[in-house]
């Protein structure tokens, strides 16, 4: 059965979904983006992912195609079309098609695009390599300044994944002035002396909304959170590292440029996150 997608209010298979040549995400990367987990069928954190949406819209004065309950709506019409047990939802807002090419925004009177797809990842929160942890490179941070805004700019981040591919590991950390900054699709973390180390909210960094739940469930747990900037130098003395995405959830880092973090292996910092976020994901789904 082909996979049911959603363009502009129709839920269509997808070989028959169509955007225009002229819409503004095709030819200027001018839209923005989510992506919502799916868990036992049900969406983890579907209000924090709703308010950095508006959020990102805001910044790039961009209207909202549809309320938040008409997209709660169409994520759950696509999960259940598609029969998503775990997985994720796709969604992609742009600022339209106004008809020909131009730099200019277009005025208000063009209606945004907005599609959704569902993709399915049968046990996804059992992936293996929590169990044996990722292996990163860092690369420099070479991406436009506006980073807290989540566009669909991504070219770089996908350079970066295949450098990391070459490099024959898992993932690419970013290095700007001399700190890290995120990774190529994630929040990142080092652990040092059982206190959490992870880089401060700003336009340098995605807003990430499992990095908030992440931070706020530590701070329950009684584990000590320090937003501040780290090096390289300093992850690879850490006790331990990790990162966060919506699709990874809490992922140890066990290799930074070839140096061993901690003991080379998952520590137990992150490994209690992990099974404290997806138990209470999993219980706040909807």
């Amino acid at each position: 059965m082909s996979r049911i997608v959603y363009v502009n209010g129709d839920y269509l298979p997808e070989e028959e979904a169509r955007v225009s040549i002229f819409d503004r995400g095709f030819l200027m990367a001018d839209g923005v983006y989510e992506v919502t987990s799916v868990l036992g069928g049900k969406l983890v954190d579907f209000d924090g992912h709703t308010r950095r949406l508006a959020r990102s819209l805001g910044e790039l004065e961009m209207a909202a195609p549809v309320s938040d309950d008409e997209l709660l709506e169409i994520h759950r019409e696509l999960i259940a079309r598609n029969g998503v047990e775990d997985g994720m939802v796709y969604l992609q807002v742009t600022r339209g098609n106004p008809g020909d090419r131009d730099f200019a925004f277009p005025d208000k009177s063009v209606t945004p695009t907005l599609v959704l797809f569902t993709q399915s990842k049968p046990g996804l929160a059992d992936s293996p390599q929590a169990k044996t942890g990722a292996k990163v490179i860092s690369v420099p941070d070479i991406r436009w300044g506006r980073r807290d805004i989540k566009t669909v700019q991504l070219l770089y981040p996908s350079m970066a994944k295949m450098m990391a591919k070459k490099a024959e590991v898992d993932d690419a950390w970013f290095v700007e002035d001399g700190f890290v900054t995120e990774g190529s699709s994630n929040n990142v973390y080092i652990v040092k002396g059982g206190r959490i180390i992870t880089r401060p909210l700003s336009e340098e960094i995605l807003h990430g909304i499992t990095r908030a739940a992440v931070i706020r469930l530590a701070a329950e747990a009684q584990m000590e959170v320090e937003e501040r900037l780290f090096t390289v130098e300093e992850a690879q003395a850490a006790d331990e590292a990790f990162f966060t995405s919506a699709s990874a959830f809490v992922m140890p880092v066990v290799e930074i440029d070839g140096a061993a973090i901690g003991e080379g292996k998952p520590g137990p910092v992150a490994a209690r996150l992990r099974e404290i976020y997806l138990d209470e994901m999993r219980k706040a789904a909807v």
